[in-house]
């Protein structure tokens, strides 16, 4: 069994690369074909992940070295708990937005968007991510955030819109400066240490002076915190996602910034002590929590609404991360897995809410509980989820990282319980905002129209209706138009916007399904929690990951 789980190790990297490579070559002769090439190979990767999830957790972290040279000359690709848990996740994220975005069409208008560019790119930010994760070394770390980043760049500016290269402009300088610090400090850290190996950073950095690891440690975390979107170094996400198409804006959300999660907790937990920047961390995700929360409160619009939940919950993380203690560790694992499932869900939900309303404003919309059931249950499930009502898994998730705080026992740690509350209470309102508005109140005359409604459209509203009628509808190909703004006015990428009260069966089938994938954490919460105590048990230890990588030893 650990001779099979050591050569699935690079399989989440290398299918998604062959896979693209292969929808190159092929370039736009064979439209279901790269549908077919894309689908099979995530859902092969989530097998893998659920293989290496449990393989794992049986047998230890499992290391490849990558064409047969030892570490730490050569690249260790390292799948532990930890990181074949963000493969899974991030697999059947993946997985389940490329059919939300299939069913959607986005992928068949030629003149915008050909097909030859979405999907192999979609699957290289798929590597890129996977990369990241399974990176046994600081340098190959960096060179998964660039696989992905150059990825998104193409994905957010999909369709050439002003307000999507205004918005893709900003992402990318953000992205490059948090690049430019990362790569300083692996420069820093080598001069340090003579060596980026991950493992063997764990045995050689206690011996560099403290003030110099204290530099090391905080330029680390500015740059992941960059790509976190941690306060006060996450101004540029609200801005940044909203404009990209709902499926891009989905995958941006639930999982990008995990990534700069991920590599948070990987490097406080094996490089440094962490404890050496607590108070740090504790005062950054109080800060996170309170203005994301109220940046919140303060929307009409639900994408940026979500995208400020979004930059608040990462506060929670954070705090986790923050308290060095298993059950600390343990709250924050469970809740990346838990918030990267219903974010991602809530974005696509908002791409079916513009579809059947025509916007995403608040105040454009009204009686989608009555017009549309299904889609009001397809909100109201991952919205109370991420509000943490109990018994949902965002209850358990910030009830554990409550619980973590208050073991703690210093002012600091019952300030961050209090404001855990706080953030969870007002979270709770802007979704409720959402609900009455979107969903409670009675329909306009707008909302009420018959299906088929060809709308007059104008070239100087095209700019306002890209922002504010869902970017996402300008790549929607001539074959699956299934425009939803009605009794409005509007230019959507220059395409006349035509109402519609259905939904393509996949998108409804990929959005229920990630629904469902929300609920299954608070009905697998035993266990779902036992293996992220046991995570937070082996990434404190560090002894199994060195000893993985290095088994005679390192120096």
């Amino acid at each position: 069994m650990e001779s099979l789980l050591h050569y699935l190790v690079p399989l989440p990297v290398v299918l998604p690369l062959f896979a693209a490579g292969l929808e190159f070559a092929l370039g736009i002769r064979a439209p279901r074909l790269h549908k077919i090439i894309s689908v099979t190979t995530l859902t092969v990767v989530l097998a893998i992940g659920l293989v290496l999830l449990f393989g794992s957790d049986a047998h230890g972290p499992q290391v490849v070295h990558v064409g047969g040279w030892e570490a730490p000359i050569g690249i260790a690709l390292v799948a532990d708990r930890l990181s074949a848990l963000m493969v899974t996740v991030s697999a059947a994220i993946t997985l389940g937005v490329l059919v939300y975005s299939i069913g959607q069409g986005m992928a068949d208008r030629d003149e915008v968007t050909p097909l030859a560019v979405y999907h192999p790119t979609y699957l290289i930010l798929v590597a890129g991510v996977s990369n990241a994760f399974l990176a046994g070394d600081l340098f190959n770390v960096y060179v998964g955030f660039e696989i992905l980043l150059t990825a998104s760049y193409v994905l957010l500016t999909l369709g050439g819109t002003q307000a999507r290269i205004r918005a893709g402009a900003t992402y990318v300088v953000v992205s490059l400066l948090s690049s430019v610090v990362f790569l300083i400090a692996i420069g820093l850290v080598y001069a340090a240490t003579g060596t980026v190996n991950m493992a063997q950073l764990a045995v050689r950095l206690p011996g560099v002076p403290e003030d110099l690891r204290l530099v090391l440690q905080v330029m680390l975390l500015v740059a992941f915190a960059i790509k976190a979107a941690v306060f006060p170094l996450s101004a540029w996400l609200p801005d940044s996602y909203p404009t990209a198409p709902a499926p891009v804006t989905a995958v941006f959300a639930g999982l990008l910034t995990k990534v700069g999660v991920y590599a948070i907790i990987r490097t406080q937990t094996l490089l440094f002590d962490g404890e050496a920047v607590a108070d740090l961390l504790m005062w950054a995700a109080l800060a996170t929590m309170l203005i994301g929360i109220l940046g919140a409160v303060a929307q009409t619009d639900i994408k940026r609404l979500l995208s400020f939940t979004l930059v608040s919950h990462i506060g929670y993380m954070v705090f986790g991360v923050a308290l060095t203690s298993v059950q600390g560790l343990s709250g924050a694992v469970f809740y990346v897995a838990h918030h990267i499932t219903v974010q991602t869900t809530l974005f696509l939900v908002t791409g079916l809410i513009e579809r059947r309303g025509g916007s995403a404003s608040m105040d454009d919309l009204g009686g989608l509980a009555k017009l549309s059931p299904l889609l009001a249950i397809l909100f109201f499930v991952p919205a109370m989820n991420l509000a943490g009502i109990p018994p949902m898994s965002g209850f358990l998730g910030k009830l554990g990282l409550m619980q973590a705080g208050v073991q703690a026992g210093t002012p600091l740690a019952y300030l961050l319980v209090a404001g855990s509350v706080l953030t969870s209470l007002l979270t709770l309102y802007a979704i409720a905002r959402v609900w009455n508005y979107a969903f409670w109140r009675a329909p306009s005359e707008g909302m009420v129209a018959e299906p088929g409604t060809v709308l007059e459209t104008s070239e100087e509203d095209d700019d306002s209706a890209t922002s504010a009628y869902g970017p996402e509808e300008e790549a929607i190909g001539p074959s699956s138009r299934v425009d939803t703004v009605v009794g409005r006015t509007a230019t959507l990428g220059g395409r006349t916007v035509v109402t519609t009260t259905t939904f393509p069966a996949t998108m409804i089938g990929a959005t229920a399904g990630l629904v469902a994938m929300g609920l299954a954490f608070t009905v697998l919460a035993g266990p779902l929690i036992g293996y992220s105590q046991r995570t937070a048990e082996e990434l404190l230890d560090r002894s199994p990951y060195v000893e993985a990588v290095f088994p005679e030893g390192v120096a």
